[in-house]
């Protein structure tokens, strides 16, 4: 058994797919099936169960995937350990990513952390389905970390570092009817039009809740993927918008409001899969996401 075997068979499990596992491995995919059949045929039991449309794994493979990520992770230790003895750390860090996370300055961090860490290839990844999408490529071990917002429960296979937090405001065009107050009370939005992100996204999540447990139904008429613009939306009209307080700083056009009786607290957290320990690249990335965290929390 080698470790290229358990590398190959690892990938294709996680991504249910030969050709995704082989374009994630930078090989040819004929490489990683020999790799698997000679494995399958070593162990004496198939490994996968192959079809037109997936791949899945058999009892046998269930039972030898957290082994083999075992074994991987401890081949991957003894490399960190000669790499920083050399002088450097080495390898891929995968990192998941938020469109829009400016409560954190991200390219500085990863600037720093390059200049500390150049052997570590950096790759950045935003997921379509927001905050959710990037949990399931965390429990899928597509990812070596992810800045996420998860309001409410935590979810299953990840262990989360909350970072920082931010109230989010009401902000509505200038002349709208609420312009001038200085609060509102969530039960007087009910028949407002909201511009929000899809359901997924930390922000939308922390709306929906809220409004949920005060028994306010809430209308959301536009739906977008980019919260840095959701101010540019509300000072056209379009409608208004539950938004973190650091991004309505020195916005022009707009007024902002604090909403009562709500929790409205949007927070950002770190998120590393419980079932395999950080690498050493991973590790060093974390200690220093600490130094570019704002001073105190994010709603003032």
């Amino acid at each position: 058994m080698e470790l290229r075997q358990l590398e190959y068979f690892v990938a294709v499990a996680e991504e249910q797919h030969f050709t995704r596992a082989a374009a994630r491995l930078h090989v040819v995919q004929s490489a990683v099936s020999a790799a698997i059949k000679t494995l399958e045929r070593e162990l004496g039991v198939p490994l996968l169960d192959r079809n037109a449309k997936s791949v899945r794994l058999t009892d046998a493979g269930a039972a030898l995937l957290p082994r083999a990520r075992i074994a991987l992770d401890a081949a991957r230790d003894a490399r960190d350990a000669v790499a920083e003895v050399r002088g450097g750390l080495r390898g891929t860090l995968r990192i998941g990513t938020l469109a829009s996370i400016r409560i954190v300055d991200l390219p500085a961090l990863l600037g720093e952390y390059h200049r500390r860490h150049p052997g570590v290839l950096l790759q950045t990844a935003v997921s379509p389905g927001g905050s959710r999408g990037l949990i399931e490529l965390l429990q899928e071990h597509r990812l070596d970390l992810g800045f996420v917002s998860v309001p409410g429960p935590r979810p299953a296979g990840l262990h989360l570092t909350e970072l920082t937090s931010a109230v989010m405001d009401l902000a509505v065009p200038a002349g709208h009817p609420l312009d001038g107050r200085a609060e509102v009370a969530v039960e007087e939005l009910g028949g407002l039009g909201f511009i929000d992100l899809p359901v997924g996204y930390g922000n939308r999540d922390v709306a929906d809740r809220a409004f949920a447990e005060a028994s306010v139904r809430r209308h959301v008429t536009i739906e977008i993927t980019d919260i840095g613009t959701s101010a540019d939306y509300v000072r056209n009209g379009l409608g208004v918008a539950l938004l973190p307080r650091f991004l309505l700083r020195d916005v022009t056009g707009i007024a902002v409001m604090p909403v009562t009786g709500a929790d409205l607290r949007w927070p950002l957290s770190l998120a590393v899969p419980a079932a395999r320990a950080p690498s050493a690249a991973a590790r060093a990335l974390i200690a220093l996401t600490g130094e570019f965290l704002p001073e105190g929390r994010a709603d003032r």
